[in-house]
């Protein structure tokens, strides 16, 4: 019956939106961005070939394994405290925490798994590819005691994202109506100038800028566990780190771009990551900001030319594959350039290897 309802949701997730526009007037964009990502996260397989697009770990082992190799560096030069607690926020299917895990247990890093995610669907799919995970829907079930080793790979990209334009009467929010039945951009009528950051207030008409409330909360939250228990973390996402501005939002179903009003709850709708603002949300929590850079750089520094080499010795017959996925991983013009990686360490635990100071 569960399976039923969650059927009937999402294939009538655009008339609710309708029925609600009607009632009570245009909704926010951020409104719809994270009603549609809840449902389309807990009813499709969306990972991978047969989903809707690919994340790294998808590609090759040699990203999760570099994860983890960090993770157990940073955790050796920090002093192997025990018991350390390895987590991932949006776990996808599991396969970076698999890897990460492999590669640790190398070093001697043996940590519990906790994997933070809401749908259940998911879950399934993460315990059938690491059966001794522990299951929290938030970070705030995982235990204080012990240093916190963090990953979250693409997924900030998917929290709501709120955009403010500025208009000849100011500042405004970016709403969703609709024009007969059909989805519309509109522009709501509260000012919003207190909300825009000063630097950006000055912006000629026309301009847009995005925020993501949730996302500063969940650096909030991060940074503050470091600070309190010590640890480390990795955000990895597509985004920037020099606070420009635009519309970012976009449509992905089927491995190619759709308008983001064209499938609601049938698409996932992302946005680029402000880096720049949640390095600074760290820091407001006295956490370390180790860097940030591009997913090539760190790869690169991390070693994923050797570890390519390496197995392509081990399996010739392989060769061609490992090298289009590494370069698929690294490549300025593919996910090299784009994809970002921002370090976050405790007060007291050491540089990150990767990110310029090692």
């Amino acid at each position: 019956m569960s399976d039923l309802r969650e059927e009937v949701g999402r294939r009538d997730l655009g008339e609710t939106f309708r029925r609600l526009i009607h009632a009570t007037g245009p909704i926010s964009l951020a409104h719809y961005m994270g009603e549609s990502n809840a449902h389309y996260y807990n009813d499709k397989r969306v990972l991978g070939s047969s989903g809707d697009f690919v994340t790294a770990p998808e590609i090759s082992q040699m990203f999760g394994e570099l994860i983890g190799l960090w993770l157990a560096d940073m955790w050796i030069r920090a002093g192997r405290t025990e018991p350390a607690h390895f987590v991932e926020l949006g776990p996808g299917n599991g396969t970076l925490a698999r890897d990460a895990q492999r590669a640790m247990r190398r070093y001697g890093l043996v940590p519990k798994i906790y994997l933070i995610e809401a749908s259940r669907r998911m879950r399934d799919r993460q315990l059938a590819t690491i059966p001794d995970a522990i299951h929290f829907p938030d970070l705030s079930r995982v235990p204080m005691q012990g240093p916190i080793l963090l990953v979250a790979n693409e997924f900030l990209d998917a929290l709501p994202v709120r955009q403010l334009v500025k208009t000849d009467a100011g500042w405004r929010e970016v709403m969703v109506g609709l024009d007969s039945d059909k989805f519309i951009e509109t522009v709501g009528q509260q000012v919003m100038d207190s909300a825009v950051p000063e630097v950006k207030r000055d912006l000629p008409a026309g301009s847009v800028i995005e925020t993501s409330p949730a996302s500063a909360s969940a650096l909030f939250e991060v940074a503050g566990r470091l600070k309190e228990q010590g640890g480390a973390a990795l955000f990895i996402d597509y985004g920037h780190a020099d606070g420009r501005h635009g519309s970012s939002v976009q449509a992905v179903k089927d491995h190619r771009k759709i308008g983001i009003f064209d499938a609601p709850g049938d698409s996932d709708i992302t946005a680029h990551v402000d880096f720049a603002q949640m390095a600074q949300i760290a820091r407001s929590r006295d956490a370390r900001v180790l860097g940030t850079v591009t997913q090539g750089e760190f790869l690169t520094r991390l070693g994923i030319d050797e570890r390519a080499e390496a197995l392509a010795e081990f399996a010739p017959q392989h060769r061609e594959a490992l090298m289009r996925a590494k370069d698929r991983l690294t490549a300025p013009d593919q996910m090299g350039e784009l994809f970002k990686v921002m370090g976050l360490a405790g007060r007291d635990w050491p540089d990150g290897a990767g990110f310029g100071t090692d």
